[in-house]
């Protein structure tokens, strides 16, 4: 009996009856007929496979032993000029949104470029999170513009506009400066606002760039940091210097300079100086571990740059301040800011506080840390109308 037929027969018999305690027993007449099944069913394949065709060789196979070359791993494309953009633009959507409309709703309300128009402007740039003092000075500088060259239309004052904030975007130098053999980079910055991602996403993007890099887990008074430090370190594979928790910072920024002499490291970079309740505390720190570089590694030059919280809007600015105030500030890494619509905190820390910005981040990936490009941010900020 085929198998097929077997089930189709127990498909179409009546159910038997239950035993008392609801279980089917066992039919030995319908055992021996599955076996039997079972067995014609092997016999039907194994005359099969013997009446089947050898399938044609159409390669020949290289003989035993013989070297056969592997196949070249696929390697991920670095991100494009292109793709870097499309990042940045998709990250500031929000900002953009926010910021464009207003100035766009301005020139849109408007007939005729006059006082009134230059109110509302300043007003809507405000709002944008660029700041009352530097809004102000960019309306009078346009108003200045606008008079020199007679412009009459609203879009040709809107692209004059552009041009003078792609001007503030672009007076500070933005390159991250790795000059000497090793550089030192200190990374500041207040508790949650993703200070220790920046680090394993710049040492990632360091290490892509050839450099090799050593960390310090300077910052040894917040719970977990060294530890949160140290599963960037593996994940990109370089080394960690820490110490115990609440050691003496300096003491763990001396560790860094001899073990980046150690290796010959390209940089070293340091997540120190959390703090900023007390700056008297903070800027006395600070002067111990600039006196540990300067004496273990004297020629190395020296990048200081804060992270901020883009999303924190005014208070990021302050922070700046108050930061630049206690430490030697080089540049401003802004993350975050593609969760907000307060962008445009970016022309305010360049203009009134002089600091250039050198990252932003603009998504979780580890590729959204990108270098600040002002051309690209203001094209992405204030694009065509």
């Amino acid at each position: 009996m085929a198998l097929f037929d077997f089930f189709k027969k127990k498909k179409t018999e009546e159910e038997p009856e239950r035993s008392a305690e609801g279980v089917y027993g066992p039919d030995p007449e319908e055992l021996e007929e599955l076996e039997g099944a079972i067995d014609e069913a092997g016999e039907a394949l194994e005359k099969i496979i013997e009446e089947a065709e050898p399938a044609e060789v159409t390669e020949e196979l290289p003989p035993e032993g013989a070297y056969v070359p592997q196949q070249e791993p696929e390697y991920e494309e670095k991100p494009t000029k292109k793709g870097l953009f499309g990042r940045l633009m998709a990250g500031l959507g929000k900002t953009r949104d926010s910021f464009t409309g207003k100035v766009d709703n301005v020139f849109k309300a408007f007939s005729k470029i006059d006082d009134d128009l230059y109110d509302e402007l300043e007003e809507a740039l405000i709002l944008a999170d660029i700041g009352g003092q530097t809004s102000m000075e960019i309306v009078d500088t346009l108003r200045d513009r606008v008079k020199e060259k007679h412009i009459t239309d609203g879009n040709e004052a809107r692209e004059e506009l552009k041009a003078i904030i792609s001007q503030i975007l672009s007076s500070g130098d933005s390159r991250l400066h790795l000059d000497t053999k090793p550089t030192v980079v200190l990374v500041i910055g207040v508790n949650g606002v993703g200070k220790t991602t920046t680090i394993g996403k710049l040492t990632n993007k360091l290490k892509r760039e050839g450099k090799t890099v050593v960390l310090a887990a300077a910052d040894t008074f917040r719970a977990a940091a060294a530890d949160q430090l140290e599963i960037w370190a593996e994940r990109n594979g370089v080394q960690l210097i820490r110490l115990t928790e609440g050691a003496d910072p300096a003491a763990v920024i001396f560790d860094g300079c001899g073990a980046t002499k150690k290796r010959g490291a390209d940089v070293l970079i340091c997540d120190t100086a959390g703090r900023l309740h007390n700056k008297k505390n903070l800027m006395e720190e600070l002067k111990k571990i600039y006196r540990v570089i300067e004496r273990e590694l004297p020629e190395a030059a020296m990048e200081v740059l804060l992270v901020l919280d883009a999303t924190t809007g005014q208070n990021a600015v302050n922070q700046a301040e108050e930061f630049n105030k206690a430490a030697k500030l080089t540049g401003i890494v802004l993350t975050k800011l593609d969760g907000t619509a307060k962008g445009g905190i970016v022309i305010q820390i360049i203009q009134k506080l002089g600091i250039p910005v050198k990252f932003v981040g603009v998504g979780e990936g580890i590729d959204d840390l990108q270098e600040f490009n002002a051309e690209d941010f203001a094209a992405a900020l204030f694009p065509e109308a």
